[in-house]
C-alpha cells in the first residue's frame, strides 16, 4: 500500500527537533486511518500533541468541545467537498467557524493535514506538523490553552485509507 501525505495547512498563528514518535506513550499512536474510530483517532492525536508540548515545557492543551465541533465539521467538509484549505470554497474562515460553534476566545490558530497508509497515523500527522515551522509555532504557542480536533475518514482527493485532520487552537 502506498502512503501519501496531503499538503499541510496553517492559519493564523498568534506568534534540535525531537520527533513525536520517538517518545510517545499514547494508545493508538501508530494506528493507520480507518483502524480507529474518528473519536479515538482524535483522542490519540490530542495525546500526541500534549506529549510534544510537555517535551517543550508547556502545559497540556485542554479539550474544548466548541473548537472540536468546528474542527470536526471542517474536516468532514474538506473530504465531502474535495478541497484542502483554511478557507472553504464558500468563504468560511476559522474565525467564522469557531464563532458559529460558540467559541468566543480572543486568539485562534489552525493546523490541517491529511495522510494515507503509514502517513495517516496520529504520530505521523503530528510529526509532519512539527517539521513544518508554522505548524510547530501554533502547536508550541504558550498562549494557546484550549483546542479541539476533528477527524474525517478519507481525503480531499478521494484517496481511500486516509484521514483528514483539523486542529483548532484557542487562547
Amino acid at each position: 500500500m502506498s502512503s501519501r501525505l496531503g499538503w499541510l495547512g496553517v492559519a493564523v498563528a498568534a506568534f534540535t527537533l525531537v520527533p513525536a514518535a520517538a517518545a510517545l506513550a499514547c494508545d493508538g499512536e501508530g494506528s493507520p486511518a480507518g483502524t480507529l474510530t474518528p473519536r479515538a483517532y482524535a483522542r490519540t492525536v490530542e495525546c500526541v500533541l500534549n506529549v510534544e508540548r510537555a517535551q517543550h515545557g508547556l502545559a497540556p492543551l485542554a479539550h474544548d468541545r466548541r473548537l472540536a465541533r468546528a474542527a470536526r465539521r471542517y474536516s468532514r467538509a474538506m473530504v465531502r467537498e474535495r478541497f484542502f484549505d483554511h478557507v472553504s470554497p464558500a468563504g468560511s474562515t476559522l474565525g467564522r467557524r469557531a464563532r458559529a460553534s460558540g467559541y468566543a476566545g480572543r486568539s485562534l490558530g489552525e493546523t490541517i493535514a491529511w495522510g494515507s497508509g503509514e502517513l495517516s497515523t496520529p504520530a505521523s500527522i503530528v510529526d509532519q506538523w512539527m517539521l513544518s515551522p508554522p505548524h510547530r509555532q501554533i502547536i508550541l504557542h504558550a498562549g494557546f490553552r484550549r483546542f479541539g480536533l476533528g477527524v474525517a475518514n478519507g481525503s480531499p482527493e478521494g484517496i481511500p485509507g486516509a484521514a483528514t485532520v483539523t486542529a483548532d487552537f484557542g487562547g
